[in-house]
């Protein structure tokens, strides 16, 4: 098993206590997914002192879920991840919406990405919710 301790540790999302009563913390691969979940559900301008920081993907919350929709959900996936999460190399991202998915107005949004200082390679799927418009 590779070592984790090199990836960094921060708190938990949501903040949280940890065993001994002090702040809640998350470390190696895990501190990294945790990462990527708060860059992809941050909204662009959500944070008053880091606007730029999250993803474009909420713009698209109104979009029908076709083929360009889903090709720039996918393209505002990697930009995030290229721009805020130094720590991994985005392989591939993959945006779908079919069958039960598209009937609850979500996209599935998988990401293929390989931790750098360890050379581990993970996939993880984000859902995103869609509001179709009339």
């Amino acid at each position: 098993m590779a070592d984790t301790s090199i990836i960094g540790r921060g708190w938990t999302f949501p903040v949280g206590t940890g065993g001994a009563g002090g702040i809640g913390l998350s470390e190696g691969t895990s501190e990294i997914e945790e990462s990527i979940r708060i860059i992809l559900g941050t909204a662009q301008g959500e944070r008053v002192m880091r606007p730029t920081f999250g993803c474009r993907i909420h713009e698209l919350v109104f979009d029908p879920t076709i083929g360009e929709t889903l090709g720039l959900a996918e393209r505002y996936v990697e930009d995030a991840l290229a721009m805020w999460e130094p720590r991994i190399d985005v392989e591939t991202v993959h945006a779908t919406s079919e069958g039960e998915d598209q009937m609850a107005g979500r996209l599935m949004v998988s990401v293929t990405y390989t931790v750098r200082e360890i050379k581990d390679p993970r996939t993880l799927v984000y859902p995103f919710y869609l509001i179709e418009r009339e």
